[in-house]
């Protein structure tokens, strides 16, 4: 038998796994930035993540308010024009090296080596099973984005009567597919005690559609054969009930796709479940950052293209050489933990003495009104900071970096709680 053939190796500067928001915020910005050679790649056949089948408006930067895909298409033009090279239908198998990636296209498998790569994976919503919905396995169950490609990207008929599971943000885009489709949506089910999109939108549903909220409502059964007939609910005061429907939508939920991470052998943080990452948004591994999605489920296209771009700065100084030595983990960095009813933080670790970077983002597990944010290292007061919005689960709250300076290099973790 033969030699087995190596596979061709292709190096570029800057390799890009993710052609979302995140990671085109993130081309544009490094090859304007004289990065050298950006190549961005992205498994999916068209390029803009998320917001390509997302036909609402709402959407920001670049270029302001649009609809998802005018700001998918305007993300792409910006990463193309600033001289980034974009290669869709690519799909990274796994790691070959440091900073080298096996990966996979029409055109065959090939390797690709980069100075520095940036994850920018995204996140991907949990489906009926990981919920841990029981019942039996009908067709009709489907997922947020599973529904919006449907609808918008291929017209493909959806059902009679549809049940919404979730009141976020997203969840409200789904009503629009729905009536674009043609279907009824009998109610919108959280088993939260408010909606998590606002109080305005819920009454214009109600008021407008005709579509109730449902709140402390738990789905505790999927029920059919072939087809859905209908979802059991339990409220939180005992009560039960049955929605007749033949279309289910799972909304949020979101967690990081962080397959290429966890392959790589970088270090996950619990809460998020993506990547550890300091202050310059840095993983374990030296010359690997991440961002948007992929690093945590962010709320919006904006967040994750701020992100982006925000770590395209920090790969920018490291291909340079002014940034600092990459440190060492479990040496160089102090972790920053929350307490309950917060549930997550990003970035994870601060490198002591470092520029303070970008600021920090938050979720938390319960509804808090005007809450006051207090960060503190070995009992020792280093920021307290009010906010005057109420924080809601599953939307991310935003924390100021300006304390990073006071943070001791030789102390213990740095603490995050509510007041």
């Amino acid at each position: 038998m033969g030699a087995t053939q190596p596979l061709p190796l292709r190096t570029v500067d800057v390799l890009v796994v993710g052609a979302g928001p995140a990671g085109l915020a993130a081309a544009a910005t490094l090859a304007a930035g004289g990065a050298g050679g950006v190549l961005v790649i992205d498994r999916e056949q068209q390029a803009g993540g998320v917001p390509k089948y997302c036909r609402h408006g709402g959407f920001g930067r670049p270029g302001g308010p649009r609809t998802g895909p005018e700001y998918a298409a305007r993300a792409v033009e910006y990463a193309v024009r600033s001289g980034a090279e974009l290669r869709t239908g690519v799909t990274a198998l796994g790691w070959a090296g440091p900073r080298t990636l096996a990966v996979t296209s029409p055109q065959g498998p090939e390797q690709l080596a980069a100075r520095g790569v940036l994850l920018a994976t995204g996140a991907r919503e949990r489906p009926r099973a990981a919920r841990l919905v029981p019942g039996t396995r009908p067709a009709g169950v489907f997922t947020a984005g599973e529904l919006l490609q449907m609808v918008h990207l291929y017209g493909l008929p959806v059902g009679s009567r549809a049940v919404v599971v979730g009141a976020e943000p997203v969840s409200y885009p789904v009503l629009d597919a729905l009536r674009q489709a043609g279907t009824a949506a009998v109610a919108m089910v959280t088993a939260h005690p408010h909606g998590q999109g606002g109080r305005a939108r819920a009454q214009r549903a109600r008021l407008l559609r005709g579509v109730p909220l449902l709140t402390g409502a738990h789905v505790t059964e999927l029920r059919g054969r072939t087809r859905l007939t209908g979802l059991g609910l339990r409220h939180d005061d005992g009560r039960t009930a049955t929605l007749h429907c033949d279309t289910v939508i799972f909304t949020g939920d979101l967690v990081p796709d962080h397959e290429l991470a966890r392959s790589g052998g970088l270090l996950l943080d619990r809460g998020t479940r993506g990547p550890c990452v300091d202050q310059d948004l840095r993983t374990s591994c030296e010359g690997v950052f991440a961002a948007g999605g992929g690093l945590h489920a962010v709320e919006s296209a904006a967040t994750a293209a701020h992100q982006g771009a925000l770590a395209a700065r920090s790969m920018l100084r490291h291909l340079t050489g002014t940034a600092p030595a990459w440190p060492e983990p479990e040496e160089d960095l102090v972790p920053v933990r929350v307490e309950a009813p917060l549930r997550w933080i990003a970035p994870h670790r601060i490198l002591p003495g470092a520029p303070a970077g970008t600021g920090f983002l938050l979720s938390t597990d319960a509804f808090l009104i005007r809450p006051t944010l207090v960060v503190t290292q070995d009992g020792r007061v280093l920021h307290r900071e009010r906010h005057h919005r109420t924080a809601v689960p599953n939307r991310t709250v935003r924390l100021s970096g300006a304390w990073l300076p006071r943070v001791s290099a030789g102390g213990g973790p740095v603490h995050v709680a509510v007041e």
